[in-house]
């Protein structure tokens, strides 16, 4: 087998610290590896199957002698090296915001869309988390009978905003416990988190929607490849660490009884039911972290319309989120010969 020269830019972050965890339990085929960060980050050392890497800081020259360069870093770190490290030789995987509308650039989520790798033109697309999840659980049952609308509401973990929000939550959390009055960072969320629930994920729009929902709406019709379906989203962040949650609702052309349902997604990739309400199991973020699957349950028919499904879906953000559905890429390009 082959093996490559690699860049993880932002390695010091949350979800580049994932991303190397995940290139390490999967064996990833390096030939070399470089960490990227910021010039704050500069001297860093990291271990990587037991060997202590320098943090470097991410220039243009960077890239030369990259065949491929995991972007874990801000959306003004992608948008100034994104295309400068492709011009460089390096395919490019970004996991920010930037280029995810763009038309010349895949938007990829390896179990549904791996075919449009092959018009990449040096670049892809990381989805964003809260979509990820979702198309992951919901494209087999589109293969299966059309969805028409979709109404997501979700419930977003802290470390979607980073690791000063996982700080926060706990700090706010000590000082609750501890009878003091817990301090609210505006920088991060614009209320108290901890004990609270804020119906905002990132700024809002003046169609009254957030940039995270408008997201949700336009990734899932670029990925499952279909500007007919409608989606509705209100995106919600709770103070959970880690794994977001999801509430779905899903309007089908042709009728899905439970069973089908439960059928199609056990064969789906990626999926794991959990679904036994009888014995009180179900998919919770906690049981989700660490986990690399998609999971689903409270699966039951909408009796409200009559081609409609409720599914409730829950999946570590800062994995298949993120850094796991980078590598994922990464591992389908090299096994189409794309890279």
């Amino acid at each position: 087998m082959s093996s490559y020269n690699l860049a993880v830019v932002g390695a010091t972050g949350l979800v580049g610290g994932k991303i190397l965890k995940v290139l390490e339990e999967r064996n990833f085929p390096l030939s070399k590896l470089k960490l990227l960060a910021s010039a704050r980050s500069v001297g860093k050392k990291i271990k990587f199957k037991g060997e202590e890497y320098s943090v470097e800081e991410t220039t243009f020259s960077s890239f030369s002698g990259l065949e491929i360069a995991l972007f874990a870093s801000a959306e003004a770190a992608s948008d100034r090296f994104g295309w400068e490290a492709v011009k460089r030789g390096a395919v490019v995987i970004d996991n920010s915001n930037t280029f995810r509308m763009d038309p010349k650039v895949p938007l990829i989520v390896p179990e549904v869309n791996p075919q449009d790798l092959k018009r990449h033109q040096g670049l892809i697309a990381n989805p964003n988390c809260s979509t990820i999840q979702m198309v992951v659980a919901l494209y087999p049952l589109h293969k299966a009978a059309k969805i028409k609308r979709i109404v997501v509401s979700t419930y977003q973990a802290v470390s979607g905003w980073g690791t000063l929000a996982n700080e926060e939550l706990k700090e706010q959390t000590e000082d609750i416990v501890k009878g003091r009055a817990p301090k609210v960072n505006s920088k991060i969320f614009p209320y108290q988190i901890a004990f609270n629930v804020i119906p905002q994920v990132d700024k809002f729009l003046s169609s009254g929607y957030t940039k995270e929902e408008q997201k949700m709406v336009q990734e899932t019709k670029k990925i499952m490849e279909d500007d007919n379906i409608k989606v509705s989203a209100t995106c919600v962040r709770v103070p959970v660490y880690v794994s977001h949650s999801e509430a779905v609702n899903i309007e089908t052309e042709k009728k899905l009884k439970v069973d089908e349902v439960r059928e199609i997604l056990k064969k789906a990739p990626g999926v794991a039911i959990i679904d036994e309400v009888e014995d009180l199991k179900y998919p919770l973020p906690l049981e989700a972290a660490g986990r690399d699957e998609v999971f689903v349950g409270r699966i039951r028919e909408d009796e409200t319309i009559e081609r409609g499904l409720n599914l409730w879906i829950v999946s570590d953000n800062l994995l298949k989120g993120a850094a796991l559905n980078a590598v994922q890429i990464a591992e389908e390009m090299i096994k189409m010969r794309l890279v």
